[in-house]
């Protein structure tokens, strides 16, 4: 396990049930083969795809150690998103697009191979074969889906924006098909095998793995629409990684002592003291939510104009022909993207260095949460 028992268990499995739980949801209420109802895009994109990104302030931007640890990584991550995101986004809007998507798509995929080699290392399972077994199955778990959909374009729904994936020729899909059961089987089979006659169960990773598999074959393939691709890929993602940043912050060894001495802001410090669950959770989830609705409300009122039902009251200017309410941004519409864009790059680079062994060990993180 990595949290406890129950935790692990609600936190892939739970979060795997509701977002399968969503589709009939959405087929009683007419909106499964649809676009994302008002209520989904609150509940999946802003508070918790959005959200999550935002979590990674626990881990490093509201810890004065950690700060103190790595400063240079810290600070230029964001400034280097910026520079780098406007430049490209000065010669091409859609190119700007396609590669935040693709750098996005890689960091869902790799998260849930992260999953599966915690719960190896924190088994002991060192086994070369093993790993390759284990590592083709997860991949292709994703990467088969992400194929199809490549070679299925154009589909009833996006990453970020239309026209932000490359098409792939159909013959991809007919490759990728059997070495993706194939690695399934396998996966299967060697579970099968380490359980009954060695003993040797991993009930997480094998959960990992089957709600990974289920939740991106019936988002992506089986169905066809943009609520189904959001309530199947969002929710397994960014809930296990709230998850696994607030046990990070308050469960890990030592967690208590630092949070009283290495809080960013005193505000921040007085709350992080709370004794209870509750205050706790409502601290961290208060915090994420609030940075969450102020980033989507820039996005709607200076670009995109898409809920002025949540965002209309800060709008102060009419934008449009069509009456869409927003902001005036003008020539900063140049900057404002990439700007805004920082959050999520910045998730998506530091994600690839802070939950390494070496920075896990300098932070007391394991055994919590295991090595890598």
């Amino acid at each position: 396990m990595l949290f406890s028992p129950a935790v692990d268990f609600w936190t892939f499995g739970g979060s795997a049930l509701l977002a399968l739980a969503m589709l009939p949801v959405g087929a009683v209420l007419g909106v499964l083969h649809s676009d994302t109802p008002r209520w989904t895009w609150l509940a999946a994109i802003l508070l918790i795809d959005v959200a999550h990104v935002y979590a990674t302030g626990f881990r490093v931007y509201f810890d004065r150690d950690e700060l103190r640890r790595r400063p240079w990584l810290y600070g230029l991550t964001p400034l280097l998103a910026f520079l780098v995101g406007a430049a490209i986004y000065s010669e091409s809007v859609a190119v700007f697009w396609t590669l935040l998507a693709y750098l996005a798509v890689f960091h869902f995929v790799r998260q849930q191979y992260g999953w599966v080699a915690l719960y190896r290392a924190r088994e002991g399972d060192v086994s070369r074969g093993g790993w390759w077994v284990d590592a083709s199955a997860v991949y292709l778990a994703t990467v088969y889906p992400l194929v199809y959909w490549h070679a299925h374009l154009p589909r009833q729904f996006t990453w970020f924006a239309e026209g932000d994936f490359l098409a792939l020729p159909p013959i991809f899909e007919t490759i990728f098909e059997p070495i993706y059961w194939a690695a399934l089987a396998t996966y299967t089979g060697r579970s099968l095998y380490r359980g009954l006659k060695q003993g040797k169960w991993n009930p997480g990773k094998d959960l990992v793995v089957l709600t990974t598999a289920v939740c991106w074959y019936v988002g992506i393939i089986s169905l066809n629409s943009d609520y189904a691709f959001t309530v199947t890929n969002v929710i397994i993602h960014g809930i296990p990684y709230m998850v696994l940043i607030y046990w990070y912050r308050w469960h890990r060894p030592g967690a208590e002592a630092a949070n009283q001495d290495s809080e960013l802001l005193d505000d921040v410090t007085a709350a992080s003291r709370c004794k209870t669950t509750a205050g706790r959770v409502s601290l961290f989830l208060g915090a994420i939510w609030v940075l969450a609705y102020a980033e989507e409300l820039a996005w709607d009122c200076g670009l995109w104009h898409q809920h002025e039902w949540l965002f209309g009251w800060a709008a102060f200017s009419i934008e449009s022909a069509s009456g869409a309410r927003g902001w005036d941004v003008g020539g900063f519409e140049l900057w404002m993207a990439p700007l805004l864009a920082v959050p999520q790059i910045t998730h998506y680079v530091l994600d690839g260095f802070i939950w390494r062994r070496s920075a896990r060990s300098e932070s007391n993180l394991a055994p919590s949460i295991g090595s890598v």
